[in-house]
């Protein structure tokens, strides 16, 4: 499809994890036989999220495998730049790491670790990774890291690195240092009226020839009732309408809750939206398949079709 790639959230959001990890995996290979340009996988409950990507890429050749995200409290960035280097390699150089701080409620009332100085934290966590995967070594001294350490992991390329960059400083730190973001739950006049054009004069001002990529993870449903869609999917993703970080994009899009943002219609209606999200500035839709209706799985057979018709364009 013209001036965005089409993607596939794989892995819990895609509720595909119930078959145990043969089955999982073998999602990515349907994927790229389908024609899905990317797929990409949270790092929730489930499998770890580069565990299953590194199987995937050795069961794949050409589509790209991205993290979407990987929390970074709870994971020393020495360790996620040696186990994402890993993973680069399995999957032969079609790995995209995307990061994030993850939620308070998970890492200090789950994890019981701090969750302090959050845009600082990932600034300098963003800069080790980063150093250690371009140069295989990092000499760092920051005020949450001290960092004075090598890799060498044989066969490993530099990759993307993109971060769930929400708020001001995270989209600055997604443009200046990183290479791009990573949404979820945010609208399209979000990403077209703030997101998008913030991240594009950071990039410029820091003097970085290439745009930011910007990768837009929503539900979608190829439904004749959106309506009902869309308050369905109200329910099922309620928990995104109440943590902080996502509540604040809704908020930003003047949506009442998770629904309101989610892509939904017939057919040439998805195309239309999926369309205006490109034209908001975003280069990857990252499209979580949300089945609905009395018969889920031909929701959600018809949802991927015409997803993937759309991706082999």
């Amino acid at each position: 499809m013209k001036g965005i790639r089409i993607g596939l959230s794989l892995g819990e959001l895609a509720g595909d994890t119930s078959g145990g990890l043969e089955a999982s995996v073998q999602q990515f290979a349907r994927a790229e036989a389908s024609g899905f340009q990317t797929a990409w996988v949270p790092n929730i409950f489930s499998f770890d999220a580069m565990t299953l990507l590194a199987l995937a890429g050795l069961r794949t050749r050409s589509i790209e495998l991205g993290t979407a995200v990987v929390p970074t409290f709870s994971r020393h960035p020495f360790y996620m730049a040696q186990q994402a280097l890993s993973t680069a390699v399995a999957t032969g150089g079609r790995f995209v790491l995307g990061l994030g701080p993850s939620h308070k409620v998970v890492i200090e009332n789950m994890l019981g670790l701090s969750f302090h100085r959050v845009a600082q934290h990932v600034e300098e966590y963003v800069r080790v990774v980063k150093t250690l995967v371009e140069t295989g070594k990092a000499a760092f001294q920051g005020e949450c890291y001290r960092v004075n350490a090598g890799l060498q992991v044989a066969g490993a390329r530099p990759f993307p690195v993109l971060i769930g960059g929400l708020g001001p400083r995270m989209r600055k730190i997604a443009a200046t240092i990183a290479d791009g973001t990573i949404t979820w739950m945010t609208g399209r006049r979000t990403i077209g009226e703030t997101l998008a054009p913030q991240m594009q004069a950071a990039a410029r001002a820091a003097g970085r020839k290439d745009s930011p990529r910007i990768v837009c993870g929503l539900p979608v449903v190829v439904t004749s009732d959106a309506a009902g869609a869309r308050e369905a999917a109200s329910k099922s993703f309620a928990l995104y309408g109440q943590l902080p970080s996502y509540r604040a994009m809704l908020d930003l899009e003047g949506a009442k809750g998770p629904g309101d943002v989610v892509v939904a219609g017939d057919a040439r209606e998805v195309e239309r939206q999926i369309e205006a999200l490109a034209a908001a500035g975003v280069t990857d839709l990252n499209a979580a398949v949300f089945p609905y209706g009395p018969d889920a799985r031909a929701s959600f057979e018809r949802t991927y079709e015409v997803l993937a018709e759309l991706a082999r364009r």
